[in-house]
């Protein structure tokens, strides 16, 4: 297939969500860490989820915009984080707090939060670094 054709979104390859560890601390019957499943945003997704974090900041007459990217990370990691599912009333309840982005703040560690977002920069590509890409260019 060639040409257009690709494109369409019929023919698009889906991106699949990923699962990872990201605590040893949560574990099943069995005594084997659970897996924490992630998915990709699409451009649009991820556009107002930043937009949602933005604001306009007037000063001496210049408008200028400011986005708040503690809130946006918080936010893209709730957006991405299928399971386990963090919007979940009785999952919230159980740490005593109210709010996805506030219960994996308080399930997480400060290293397995990082562990975490970088898993969900990796899932939705944002992981290639300018190394990476300079010896993509000599390859």
């Amino acid at each position: 297939m060639s040409g257009l054709n690709a494109f369409l979104s019929q023919n698009a390859i889906k991106a699949e969500n990923e699962k990872h560890i990201i605590s040893d601390r949560f574990v099943d019957e069995k005594g084997n860490p659970i897996h924490w499943e992630i998915r990709a945003l699409t451009a649009e997704e991820d556009e107002a989820l930043r937009k949602s974090c933005t604001k306009k900041i007037r000063n001496k007459g210049i408008i200028t915009q400011e986005t708040n990217y503690e809130e946006y990370m918080a936010k893209l990691i709730v957006e991405c984080v299928v399971f386990p599912n963090l919007r979940d009333k009785e999952l919230q309840e159980s740490y005593g707090v109210l709010g996805a982005d506030k219960l994996v703040k308080k399930m997480l560690t400060s290293g397995e939060y990082a562990e975490l977002l970088e898993k969900v920069q990796e899932v939705n590509g944002f992981d290639v670094g300018m190394d990476e890409l300079v010896e993509e260019v000599k390859n």
